[in-house]
């Protein structure tokens, strides 16, 4: 049996990669362009950095805890239809 393989769109996946360029390229000008001395901004520059890793960090961690979740799922279905069909035999 194959489960039907979900994927993005090629629109969708360019939407998220443009905003997340936006983004970045956003927060990097903010930073630049700032009224601010160069100490704070070299802070804030390592702050959105650290922040940009951690939340891609936390996305795949997510990603994968929800994976695993499916796959314990599925081998739990797959023994439990094992045993009905035993059991009825």
């Amino acid at each position: 049996m194959i489960d039907n393989i979900q994927s993005n769109s090629s629109g969708w996946l360019f939407f998220v990669k443009t905003s997340f360029g936006i983004a970045v390229a956003a927060t990097t000008l903010g930073i630049i362009f700032a009224p601010i001395d160069f100490l704070v901004k070299g802070y804030l520059g390592i702050c959105a950095l650290f922040l940009i890793s951690t939340t891609i960090t936390l996305s795949k961690t997510m990603r994968d805890e929800h994976e695993s979740q499916r796959l314990i799922h599925k081998i739990s279905e797959a023994k439990t239809k094992q045993l009905i069909k035993e059991f009825a035999e």
